[in-house]
């Protein structure tokens, strides 16, 4: 039978890391800050959490240590895009970028080593349930992130300077705090999906090993309209997408073509989305 529990397991494992990127982006583009660094960041989460657990044997503190650095990474968006006003795609861009080849850099210079690090004394996270703690954790963050953005007096003040950064501002709001604010815990959590993925769903780092889940974190923040819930439905189609490409290699299928389920479902799904906005936009008897 080719849907079962354990296909769903794998999705729920599969979607974990693209969930918190996500739910980062969700909250830098409620802040008016359109994040496509998330890819970067994750990968800078990767590579800080395996060298941390290597070198102190403590998979917690590889998760804080890829925390810290992704949110430190982040900087570079806010400054740039907040502060100094540049273009936040630019920036997202050269974030990606530049952490492919500083991470492969820093893969040779600590570990002396090309292409992957894999080591057995590496201490990966533990398993509770069949999930890794981070997996709860996100799951519980689609909740928090829901009740923050429409009860909290925090994320309503957020939806605000998005939504009216002038208006915010007369009203005593700085729009730049909040969207420092979003931008740093899109940080924090790209470097929790970036631990989760290098000690939770593999022990091992390596080279852009993030393979586009960035980019795909990206999409789902666009099919949910960056609402939490609407983010985890998102995330979910694409967490089932690759483990039934996973499935279908043991079928005999190549891995080629199998790796490329999650980009094909993220290609159909951004066309059915905005084939269903220019229906909604244009005006009836309309020719587009």
């Amino acid at each position: 039978m080719f849907f079962d529990s354990d296909l769903l397991m794998s999705a729920l494992r599969a979607l974990t890391p693209i969930l918190l990127a996500a739910l980062g982006g969700a909250l830098c583009e409620r802040a008016g800050v359109f994040n496509i660094g998330l890819e970067g960041m994750m990968l800078m989460g990767c590579f800080t959490a395996v060298t941390t657990s290597w070198f102190t044997g403590s998979p917690w503190l590889g998760v804080l240590a890829a925390a810290l650095a992704a949110a430190a990474y982040s900087l570079i968006l806010a400054v740039g895009a907040v502060t100094l006003r540049g273009d936040a795609v630019v920036l997202g861009i050269a974030m990606n970028l530049l952490s492919v080849g500083l991470t492969s850099f820093l893969l040779r210079t600590v570990f002396g080593v090309q292409g992957t690090f894999d080591d057995p004394s590496l201490a990966g996270l533990p398993l509770v349930g069949g999930f890794s703690p981070l997996a709860y954790l996100a799951w519980a963050a689609v909740a928090v992130a829901t009740l923050m953005l429409s009860r909290h007096v925090w994320g309503l003040r957020l939806r605000g300077v998005g939504e009216a950064p002038r208006a915010a501002a007369t009203l005593g709001v700085s729009p730049a705090k909040y969207q420092y604010a979003a931008v740093l815990l899109s940080g924090v959590l790209c470097g929790l999906a970036g631990a989760q993925l290098a000690l939770g769903n593999v022990t091992l780092f390596s080279e852009n090993m993030t393979a586009g889940r960035g980019w795909i974190a990206v999409v789902a923040v666009m099919l949910g309209r960056a609402l939490p819930l609407g983010v985890l439905l998102a995330a979910l189609l694409f967490g089932l997408a690759e483990a039934a490409g996973f499935r279908l290699q043991g079928l005999g299928l190549p891995q080629q073509a199998t790796d490329a389920a999650p980009y094909v479902v993220t290609l159909g799904a951004l066309f059915l989305t905005t084939a269903r906005r220019r229906r909604r936009t244009t005006p009836a008897g309309a020719v587009s």
